[in-house]
């Protein structure tokens, strides 16, 4: 009877008063004791309650019982599809709203919709993924600063794959111990992007050195990351380049003149098919012919499966000198025993990258014996 007189009485009531009832009556159903009819009478009141003309009445529910279990799940769903500062209590506290129910929300909602989302206590896996497929740049800054975000390795690629051009989302993307190393070879492939596409550098340089700076800023980067990774790490790295097609010639020995020999050995198996156990054999031990069939069945032709050979030669016996820097020594003499040998066309691209190489190698060398002489001096 006391439902029955409120219905009729809200009929009639100013919007302030309708709101003010609203919330006492979403607090008194969770916090009064009850008859079952009683109950059953106020959950068809709230019920009655989302058709309001005034959002205010909607809002005074909503925060009276978006936080609790205990709220009637119908009356939450449409609360959490009402219009934005109705919907926000509910979808960003209610625990009756389950995984299902947020990827609907986000995959049918709105941009604050899913930003409301990404601010929830906890997200799973699932909503996570959902938001890094559709999120916008706001959502997804918000997703990655949320503590709470259980986000998968996969979905950490879809995002960088989708909005590793925007610098704050790379940023927060590599902030992340858990960021995968494929998904931070893609944000690599941003930078050098953004770096060439500068204005300063478009006047400057002409387009096919603007294209090969890019793409050996981006080797020398992922060169670097091969040799913070583990095992499984090189694997699916080294899956993603060869799909993508960046097991380039001039990328492998970049990687193997650096004396990256996991990830080196790890795209040799890839690239062959063959036992990985069989290719660390060749590549350590193997004589120059064995080693030359295992680079030609990985595609390598002729004249460039020679230069890998000799830098397998030199980097066995690198390895031996603990004292000296891999990169330039490799470098330096793969370059004093075949710089005459009349390559051309491919090798001699090829060689051109490793000169270029040992330049920077020897510059970087240079600049770090000047810091230690300058404070040896201070």
């Amino acid at each position: 009877m006391i439902v029955e007189a409120f219905l009729r009485w809200a009929e009639t009531a100013k919007a302030g008063d309708r709101a003010r009832a609203a919330n006492a009556l979403g607090r008194a159903y969770l916090q009064s004791e009850m008859a079952a009819a009683e109950r059953a009478a106020a959950e068809m009141a709230m019920t009655f309650l989302l058709d309001d003309p005034s959002p205010k009445v909607r809002l005074a529910l909503a925060e009276a019982i978006s936080w609790s279990p205990d709220a009637p799940r119908a009356v939450i769903l449409s609360l959490a599809a009402d219009q934005p500062e109705i919907a926000c209590h509910a979808v960003t506290c209610s625990p009756l709203l389950s995984d299902s129910d947020l990827v609907d929300f986000a995959a049918g909602g709105s941009d604050v919709t899913r930003m409301l989302i990404a601010a929830r206590g906890t997200i799973s896996r699932p909503v996570a993924a959902a938001l890094a497929e559709i999120g916008e740049e706001e959502t997804i800054m918000c997703l990655l600063e949320n503590e709470g975000a259980a986000i998968a390795p996969y979905s950490l690629k879809r995002i960088a794959e989708r909005l590793g051009h925007h610098c704050e989302i790379r940023n927060l993307l590599l902030d992340r111990g858990d960021l995968p190393a494929d998904a931070r070879q893609l944000l690599t492939q941003h930078v050098s992007v953004a770096l060439v596409n500068l204005p300063l550098a478009q006047a400057t340089i002409d387009p096919s050195r603007r294209h090969r700076i890019s793409r050996e800023a981006n080797q020398a980067a992922v060169v670097s990351i091969a040799g913070e990774l583990t095992p499984r790490e090189i694997s699916d790295l080294v899956e993603h380049l060869r799909v993508s097609g960046q097991l380039t010639p001039s990328f492998l020995i970049h990687a193997l003149c650096s004396g990256k020999v996991e990830f080196f050995a790890t795209a040799i198996v890839n690239l062959t098919g063959c036992d990985e156990r069989r290719v660390r054999s060749i590549l350590a031990t193997g004589r120059i012919h064995a080693v030359r069939a295992l680079y030609e069945s990985a595609g390598l032709a002729r004249d460039i499966s020679v230069i890998f050979v000799e830098a397998t030669l030199l980097w066995r016996e690198a390895s031996k000198n603990l004292s000296a820097t891999m990169l330039g020594d490799v470098c330096g003499k793969l370059l004093e025993k075949l710089r005459w040998h009349g390559t051309h066309g491919a090798a001699q691209e090829l060689l051109e990258m490793v000169e270029r190489l040992h330049i920077a190698e020897q510059r970087q060398h240079a600049r770090a014996y000047a810091q230690v002489a300058s404070l040896a001096a201070a």
